[in-house]
């Protein structure tokens, strides 16, 4: 039986425990995530868990559970909000009506009622997922919303086969509205593998593709289309700077809505930026080559090309013969997939009967990609080839296409490790320049994920994917505890009041950066500060 998931917010531990305990959940159809025990920490739980409902209380600290309840509905307009509390006031009645929870209910609610409660919600979540996943409604969605005409024309325009003298007349003709005045690609390519259950990938596609017509950002003019069994998203853009990161930032929350709402493992491959229609093919392109980096990144998330290669990569495109197949395994960094390739190539020129001379040529194409390929990386030849290396001269020096292949699997496989370092000291470094935004300005109570990233200039689903990857940490785990540290040291050299060193660590709420204190130290500020100035004290006597 498939399980809702439930997180339940409340600032009394004993509520929270008797809920746990007296309520059989999973009888219900539902599983409890986790619990907070106020609005703020309940939104970065939201962030992470993405439960189908929140049970929550109203009065508590630092966020209370309407505030609360209005950003998530902002953020997250499928979860169901129930809220339970004592206050019995027509106010909170009304905004919470406003809010459309889903439920209001009064202290002390007995174990009945909220199964009963419960019940219901089940039913209004298992109506939702069948009316996205009921085959005989995919199946007429399918045949009345895609248009053939319209369908054909996507696939010409990312294919290149669309003249420019042509193009305004296919717009007008199939009533395409495309003004721009900027254009990007975005490949929604569904994991078929992996699931607990047997799917079909076909019905998984198109239960994707309504879910993204119905919730993709309205901003971005975007038209949907199926292609090699993916589906193509061609959005609109009004600059090609900053709205992108937001773009490609969007597509990541769409990927994790649809693992949500259609139980999909959803990659959003997000291509180059382009201002001319007859370009979108290289942004196909290159949303494609974002799509193949998921074995890297992970699936249900966003990858944006752009942020991973220079756009010089995609200039040129090898994917149908051995050179593109050999550099696109040196980049992903599998070895024994590069073995592999080489070997199948190697088996490919000898069942052909090829000559020596022709192994040469192929060598030496090849040879001058990887030159390219590591001028575009930043990697020296020398490098690649020694010093005094002649890669002529072994091309042409060998004995053997045995000879040949063993001397290019040897140069890949070093540019490969040559690439795999660069790549680590890359992100080490965007990494520590993330720390040292931290250092510098843990201070400021506005710091957030979006603030860094605007100043790395990158989108928050990248960086948190990379920063999360190199440190073990979200980026506001790793904030909140660097500046519990910077906290507990001011305490100690400081005769700061509390309030005072709340708001130098960057918290307005005195009581709230009391609250992450003691998590962080299990004892409140004051007591830290006790305890630690009676422990240096015999230390103190034993140096007079």
């Amino acid at each position: 039986m498939n399980l809702y998931s439930v997180l339940l917010v409340d600032d009394e531990e004993d509520v929270i425990q008797v809920m746990q305990k007296k309520i059989d959940w999973t009888g219900l159809g539902f599983q409890v995530i986790g619990y907070a025990h106020n609005g703020a920490e309940a939104l970065e739980m939201v962030e992470e868990e993405q439960p189908d409902v929140v049970l929550t209380d109203i009065k508590m600290p630092y966020m209370d559970g309407l505030a609360m309840s209005r950003r998530l509905k902002e953020r997250y307009p499928n979860i169901k909000i129930l809220i339970f509390t004592g206050f019995d006031e027509f106010e909170y009645a009304k905004e919470a009506i406003e809010i459309e929870v889903e439920q209001y209910l009064l202290k002390p609610v007995n174990a009945d009622e909220l199964a009963s409660t419960f019940s219901k919600i089940r039913q209004t979540l298992d109506r939702e997922m069948d009316e996205k996943r009921n085959i005989d409604k995919l199946r007429n969605y399918y045949q009345e919303s895609l248009p053939l005409l319209q369908e054909n024309f996507f696939t010409l325009l990312i294919d290149g086969r669309i003249p420019e003298g042509k193009l305004e007349g296919y717009l007008t003709d199939y009533q395409i509205e495309f003004d721009g005045p900027y254009y990007i690609v975005t490949i929604l390519h569904i994991s078929t593998t992996g699931y607990e259950m047997e799917i079909d990938p076909t019905l998984m596609v198109l239960s994707v593709r309504k879910l993204a017509e119905e919730q993709l950002d309205p901003r971005y003019r975007s038209r949907l289309s199926m292609y090699l069994g993916d589906i193509v998203v061609i959005s609109q853009l009004v600059s090609d700077d900053g709205s992108v990161t937001a773009y490609t930032d969007s597509m990541d929350a769409f990927c994790r809505q649809a693992k949500r709402v259609c139980g999909a493992r959803v990659t959003a491959g997000v291509g180059f930026v382009c201002s001319r229609l007859q370009d979108l093919r290289q942004s196909y392109q290159g949303a494609r080559e974002a799509v193949s980096y998921r074995a890297i990144y992970g699936t249900t998330r966003a990858i944006n090309i752009a942020e991973i290669e220079p756009k010089e990569h995609m200039e040129e495109r090898w994917e149908e013969n051995a050179v593109s197949a050999i550099l696109k395994n040196v980049r992903m960094g599998d070895r024994e997939a590069l073995e592999k390739q080489i070997a199948e190539y190697m088996s490919y020129f000898s069942r052909q009967g090829t000559s020596l001379l022709n192994y040469r040529v192929f060598i030496l194409e090849l040879v001058s990609e990887i030159i390219r390929f590591g001028n575009n990386n930043q990697i020296p030849t020398e490098k690649i080839f020694g010093e005094n290396g002649d890669p002529t001269e072994c091309a042409f020096g060998a004995e053997s296409p045995e000879e040949l292949w063993q001397w290019i699997r040897e140069i890949t496989e070093k540019v490969q490790d040559l690439v795999a370092a660069q790549h680590r000291s890359a992100t080490t470094s965007f990494v520590a320049k993330a720390r040292e935004y931290v250092e510098q300005n843990f201070g400021d109570q506005s710091i957030s994920i979006e603030s860094v990233c605007r100043q790395l200039g990158v989108s928050s689903a990248y960086f948190c994917t990379v920063f999360k990857k190199e440190t073990g940490k979200t980026f506001i785990g790793y904030l909140t505890e660097f500046r519990m540290e910077r906290a507990a040291e001011l305490l100690l050299t400081t005769d700061d009041k509390t309030y005072i060193i709340a708001e130098k660590t960057g918290y307005s709420d005195p009581n709230y950066f009391s609250y992450v204190f003691k998590k962080q130290y299990g004892m409140a500020p004051s007591r830290y500060r006790q305890r630690k100035i009676k422990e240096r004290e015999p230390d103190k006597k034993a140096d007079q």
